[in-house]
């Protein structure tokens, strides 16, 4: 079979691979139709994780099932499914407690938690930007599509991360109904932090960034774009809300933020919302931080290569915030936001403008990762039914 391999920093190939196949009673193996190319991935496609060459990459993917394990009872054979990047088991402590971004028994090492498909640190499972895809615990993973999946595969693909992960940001900064609410990131996952945040019925939300294309997108959703080439977004927020600040805000960036000028400060973000945000507010954290980053020192400095962000943290204690932090546990809601698409209540794929067939993921990648203009979320087809730039 085919598959995005990464090769080196900034090197992606497609490659000839073994093909994915049953390894486990409970395997089930997806011809994949539908996969994103992610912002994490381009941690790792840039060379600043510990991403081994020659593995996959993929961790937002959807298929049609096309075997199962002699231990599989509920997916069947023909059926569309989409795939949390989570891999977990459903049987562990942390399972059982619906946490499934931290399963103990697919982390191979003891001192860890959490898998993913072709990701760094998260597992030897190989990603979903091929052909096919082997799943484990395919009962447990695989959440079944409706009759409608093929024609709306945009939509569908996104509850494998960005839509679930947005959504997340918005719980831990427990977004309600008529709040203000302020987004650190318009990538597409601050685009699906600041939709959901809409989608709860928040009073008004601001996106923040510096890329025109990507503020734009905001707007198209009814959101207030702040652009901070031009603006300090603390001080609109302020001048909105009597000098209060938002309610509550997101962090969709991670620890390669970085300012108009490019930058890199793996505080901005952070800090931006510690100032942002009112007295007793909550923050969401869903952007990529690392205990390591092999690629801190150089660009900014030693104690940022170790995962030590030097944030505002007297500011925050005096106002009394509180933070929430980690991965998305998808499937605590994939099954709800399949249903709002199915019932024409979200579309998430407005955040696509690329849809490229796999041989075509070099090219992706590339653009993707310059922030080109007018790439803000580029998918890949496997079956060859990209056809360039979506409008």
């Amino acid at each position: 079979m085919k598959a995005a391999v990464y090769e080196g920093p900034r090197t992606v190939a497609v490659k000839d691979v073994p093909d994915a196949k049953i390894e486990h009673p409970c395997d089930i193996i997806v011809k994949i139709t539908t996969t994103n190319i992610c912002g994490s991935d381009l941690h790792m496609y840039e060379g600043r994780t510990s991403f081994e060459p020659g593995r996959t990459f993929g961790h937002e993917n959807m298929g049609q099932v096309v075997e199962v394990g002699p231990a599989v009872r509920k997916v069947q054979v023909g059926e569309y499914v989409v795939l949390p990047f989570n891999i977990a088991c459903g049987f562990c402590k942390q399972c059982e407690r619906g946490l499934t971004n931290y399963c103990l028994t697919m982390q191979p090492e003891p001192a860890l938690a959490g898998a993913a498909y072709g990701f760094a640190d998260m597992g030897p499972y190989q990603g979903g930007q091929a052909e096919l895809l082997r799943v484990p615990y395919g009962d447990f993973n695989a959440l079944r599509l409706g009759e409608d999946a093929a024609e709306r595969q945009t939509d569908y693909v996104m509850l494998a991360d960005i839509f679930p992960t947005g959504y997340h940001a918005t719980e831990m900064a427990h977004v309600k109904p008529g709040d203000q609410t302020i987004v650190f990131g318009a990538g597409p996952v601050g685009l699906m932090a600041a939709y959901s945040a809409l989608l709860k019925g928040a009073g008004r939300v601001w996106v923040v960034d510096h890329q025109p294309d990507r503020l734009h997108k905001a707007e198209e959703i009814g959101a207030i774009p702040v652009n901070t080439a031009e603006q300090d977004p603390a001080e609109v927020v302020k001048d909105a809300t009597l000098g209060l600040g938002a309610d509550n805000g997101c962090e969709c960036v991670g620890y390669q933020a970085h300012d108009a000028q490019g930058h890199e400060d793996a505080s901005l973000t952070l800090n931006g919302l510690i100032d942002s945000v009112r007295f007793t507010g909550d923050i969401g954290v869903v952007g990529v931080f690392l205990p390591e980053d092999p690629g801190g020192e150089q660009a900014q400095n030693e104690l940022e290569a170790h995962g030590k962000v030097p944030i505002d943290f007297g500011m925050m204690w005096f106002k009394g915030q509180h933070v929430g932090t980690g991965q998305a546990p998808v499937k605590r809601y994939n099954r709800a936001l399949r249903d709002l698409i199915a019932g024409g209540k979200a579309k998430p794929s407005f955040v696509v403008s690329h849809e490229l067939g796999l041989d075509q993921a070099p090219t992706g990648y590339e653009h993707f990762d310059a922030r080109d203009d007018g790439w803000t979320k580029v998918v890949l087809h496997p079956d060859g039914r990209g056809n360039g730039h979506r409008g």
